[in-house]
């Protein structure tokens, strides 16, 4: 489903937010007050932007708040990060994903009320791309641009349907993706049936085209329904 977001900071984080959110199809405002790192997003971002995020004046200019998200990628300054941070939050800003240095600077982003908190040393721009608006991918692998490997959580409303009525019949379904296996507690089954049923807890291995893990994503999430003809 396609969405709005705004990434403030365009560092290498940031920058990779910025382009793996562009190719899958969301709307992207890229912000920095350094007109060449705006430059370096220009034909990868939808609307690459040079100014100040530390300034409220600028944020309600662009109509910061008629976004779906906004990602504070700011990278060291974390006097910085925490003002943003704030700004945002004050203004009614939806959903704001921050990046944290350290754990302290963590620890104050979540105290703030940010949404949603990554830290420098755990979280890949790609995967926060992924992730952000769906809480059952755990983890995404990019094998090639627009091509990988995500691993999803079955929810409780899938208790007890199998693969072909979750839509993913024959080796290759519908929907192009490979269901490459089933992990439930400490036992993976690889290359499951489609005859196998997913409980709760459930994870599913899937690998395919990005936009397509995204649909299926949301499907799982409920932001889709799931098709009953499958």
């Amino acid at each position: 489903m396609k969405k709005q977001i705004a990434i403030l900071g365009l560092g290498r984080f940031g920058s990779s937010v910025a382009r793996s959110l562009y190719n899958l199809g969301h709307d992207v405002l890229a912000m920095d007050k350094d007109e060449a790192r705006v430059q370096s997003v220009v034909g990868k971002a939808t609307y690459p932007l040079t100014g100040d995020c530390t300034n409220d004046a600028v944020l309600k200019e662009i109509g910061i708040t008629d976004y779906d998200a906004v990602v504070v990628a700011i990278g060291s300054d974390i006097v910085a990060s925490v003002m943003t941070s704030v700004i945002l939050k004050t203004m009614g800003v939806s959903y704001v994903v921050s990046r944290a240095h350290d754990e302290l600077h963590g620890n104050t982003l979540s105290r703030i009320g940010v949404d949603k908190v990554v830290h420098a040393e755990d979280e890949t721009g790609i995967r926060l791309a992924h992730s952000m608006f769906n809480p059952n991918v755990e983890e995404y692998l990019e094998i090639t641009p627009n091509f990988g490997i995500s691993k999803l959580r079955v929810p409780d409303r899938f208790f007890g349907m199998s693969l072909k009525e979750l839509g993913f019949s024959g080796p290759r379904n519908k929907y192009g993706l490979t269901v490459m296996a089933i992990r439930r507690g400490r036992n993976v089954t690889l290359n499951p049936h489609m005859d196998d049923v997913v409980n709760a807890g459930d994870w599913m291995i899937l690998a395919g085209q990005d936009e397509v893990l995204d649909m299926v994503g949301d499907t799982i999430q409920g932001i889709v329904p799931l098709d009953e003809s499958a």
